[in-house]
């Protein structure tokens, strides 16, 4: 058993680890930013009381959310990216160049779920705002934007770190999916280079899943600092 194990420490199998490890974390580290980017708007569009404004937010939100990644990544690499006319075009126009790398595609899948998640956990937070605050900044003159910026979106960002460091452990795992599209080498593919090449059944795997939980661990920790640092006022205060 332990010489099965050894294999995994063999320097070329090392170099796979190495290769799917770092491209995992840049599918993670793409989507979250990506993810970012895109949910800070749409989130102020899904608290809107205009429903033309909100509607078809709350719709992608729906639809993402109620549907496997999984399938979202199908539908992404083996659906829009094989048609035939976006084939005919991948070479000549912006943006269907990028349907050409599986990179691309599994980026844009990882970045509308984790957005559509983060979405709906800041829409929530900025509806949860305490009535004091919003009172005492009309208070103190406050237009409806500047109390936005300032206030409200500043204050509902700090209360969903909680939310969001379990939405980014999730994301982390979902990585592993990136596996199904071809020519995509992450971690979940590296085991399985070296589990075709040895026919070792459990080994590479055991290795991912060790892998995982350290990266998982880190990311815990990390947001358990963030969370004292900016969710300390929260806390009781001790008399």
């Amino acid at each position: 058993m332990m010489d099965k194990f050894a294999i995994i420490f063999e320097p070329q199998n090392l170099h796979l680890y190495w290769v799917g490890f770092w491209a995992t974390m840049q599918l993670l580290a793409v989507s979250l930013v990506a993810g970012g980017l895109l949910t800070l708007p749409l989130t102020l569009m899904r608290v809107s009381s205009n429903r033309w404004v909100s509607g078809p937010v709350w719709l992608f939100t729906y639809v993402i959310r109620g549907t496997p990644l999984l399938i979202q990544v199908y539908f992404i690499y083996y659906g829009i990216a094989q048609l035939e006319w976006v084939q005919a075009l991948w070479d000549t126009t912006w943006p269907l160049t990028w349907f050409k790398e599986p990179f691309f595609c599994a980026v844009l899948a990882f970045t509308l779920n984790t957005s559509a998640y983060t979405i709906e956990m800041l829409a929530g937070a900025i509806k949860e705002t305490p009535a004091g605050e919003i009172e005492a900044a009309q208070a103190a003159g406050f237009s409806k934007w500047n109390m936005m910026f300032r206030l409200v979106l500043p204050s509902a960002l700090r209360r969903t770190l909680p939310g969001y460091s379990n939405e980014v452990v999730m994301m982390l795992h979902a990585t592993s999916l990136a596996s199904v599209v071809p020519a995509l080498y992450d971690l979940t593919n590296a085991a399985y280079a070296i589990y075709k090449t040895y026919y070792l059944a459990f080994q590479p795997f055991i290795a991912v899943a060790v892998l995982y939980f350290i990266l998982t661990f880190a990311l815990v920790y990390v947001f358990r600092l963030l969370e004292r640092r900016f969710l300390a006022y929260l806390k009781p205060r001790a008399h």
